[in-house]
Order: structure tokens, then C-alpha cells, then sequence
């Protein structure tokens, strides 16, 4: 609101059903609460949510969708609260080149993409696991050293031993979702990929992962990140994307 600089970058939404806590730091553990921060944070949305329910209230098409909806004449935040959650639920993503591929569904990998594929299962797939592409877990993975500048997990739990610790994203459609990391410091894979291979910075609670053989990170040559990133782009769900019950009508 109003050009105010905001803490965080934003993540994707989608298969929010799966997950089991929301926001970089898991502060929010229901889908239906989610709304309610980026509404009431001063760098967002800046509003009250009595104040929404009143603008609510005051349309005659929102009343009416809300009657359709729920069978009520007076809306109220749990409502609004529901019907917001109940379309990000909605938004499943499940149809890249990627889930045809391994469904067997008459699509084939180039070259590129299946050697990547390999590098991805040995290198990136213990964070970012399962059909989802993540584990739903928080880490560190040495953005800032000692000194940093946003705890993450640790505003939460209140635990030092999670600190600059955050969730780890969904890989699926991460082509279309740049900027990268929590403060969105990296405008290409290209970039993340140079973190993790050179740019690894140690503290007490970096991830056991990026810390292995007395050495820092992940090791990549310069053909691994060309084809990982070939095989990353095999995770755009273009049905998705374009599915028109998502879009403003």
C-alpha cells in the first residue's frame, strides 16, 4: 500500500492445501487465517478486518454471492475468511510437462531435462521432496552469516536454534516465480544456483546439508546448473497458469 517497502517476498499459492503451516516462518497454521495478515499489515494492506466487513456488507453483489455461498444475509469475517480459503485451496497445480512425463502420458524429457532431472534428485531433492517439491520444513541455508538481519522460524518459536531459518518453497512453477529466497535478493535461478554452489555463508544453524566434506554448499559444475535449470522449467504448469476460473473476470 501506498509504495511501502514490505519484509518479505511473497510466495505462491498454489496446492496450499497440502501444506501445513503458511509464511516463510509457519506463524499461520490454517489456510482460513492466512488472509487475515496481509489485510491488517501496515506495509500491505493496511486494514482493519471490521472495516472489510463492512465493505462487505455495503455491496449489493457481494451480498448476494455471499447469500449464494453460505445462506447468510449479514456476512461476516468467517465467511470472508472461508471463501477466500476455499478458493486457494481450489488452486491445484498438477499439470506440467514434468507430472505428464511421469504419469506417462506420451510426453518425453530432452536430454537436458533428464540429465537434470538426476541432478536434482541427488543434490536438491532431500529439501525440496515429494510430488509437492518440498518437505514443508524450515532451514537455513546460508543467505546471512552470524549477523542477520531477519531470524525467521525463531520470531515464531521463539527458539534460537531456529533462527534465519524459513520454509522451504515449492519448486513447481519456480520459472514464473522470481524473485527468489525470502527477501527476494535473487531475480534468476541462474542466481540461486551461484548461491548455492560459491555463496553458502556459515552460522550455528545453517542446514546440516550445505555443510558436508569440511566444505560449503552444493557442488555444481557450470553444465549441472544449465541442465537442472532445463529441468526446473519442466515444472511450469501452463494448464494452471491459464486456467481461466482463476483469473479476473
Amino acid at each position: 500500500v501506498e509504495d511501502r517497502i514490505g519484509k518479505r517476498n511473497a510466495l505462491p499459492i498454489f496446492n496450499a492445501l497440502y501444506r501445513k503451516s503458511f509464511f516463510w516462518d509457519g506463524g499461520v497454521p490454517k489456510l482460513d487465517f492466512v488472509p487475515v495478515n496481509p489485510i491488517e499489515n501496515e506495509l500491505e494492506m493496511d486494514e482493519k478486518m471490521d472495516h472489510v466487513v463492512a465493505k462487505i456488507n455495503a455491496s449489493e453483489k457481494y451480498k448476494v454471492l455471499f447469500r449464494q455461498a453460505f445462506n447468510v444475509d449479514k456476512v461476516s469475517s468467517k465467511e470472508i475468511l472461508q471463501a477466500l480459503s476455499q478458493f486457494m485451496y481450489a488452486m491445484i497445480s498438477a499439470n506440467s510437462k514434468y507430472d505428464h512425463y511421469k504419469r506417462n502420458e506420451g510426453i518425453q524429457l530432452t536430454a537436458s531435462e533428464l540429465d537434470g532431472l538426476i541432478v536434482f534428485q541427488s543434490k536438491c531433492a532431500s529439501c525440496h521432496s515429494s510430488d509437492l517439491f518440498t518437505d514443508d520444513s524450515f532451514r537455513n541455508n546460508g543467505l546471512e552469516g552470524e549477523n542477520v538481519i531477519d531470524i525467521g522460524r525463531e520470531d515464531i518459536t521463539l527458539n534460537s536454534n531456529d533462527r534465519a531459518k524459513f520454509k522451504v518453497p515449492s519448486l513447481r512453477n519456480v520459472q514464473l516465480t522470481a524473485p527468489y529466497m525470502h527477501d527476494g535478493r535473487f531475480n534468476s535461478l541462474e542466481e540461486v544456483l551461484d548461491h548455492y554452489s560459491h555463496g553458502v555463508k556459515y552460522s550455528k544453524t545453517l542446514d546440516p546439508l550445505l555443510q558436508k566434506e569440511n566444505s560449503l554448499g552444493i557442488s555444481l559444475t557450470t553444465m549441472d546448473k544449465l541442465n537442472l535449470i532445463a529441468f526446473l522449467n519442466t515444472l511450469t504448469d501452463t494448464n494452471f497458469i491459464n486456467n481461466p476460473i482463476f483469473s479476473k473476470k
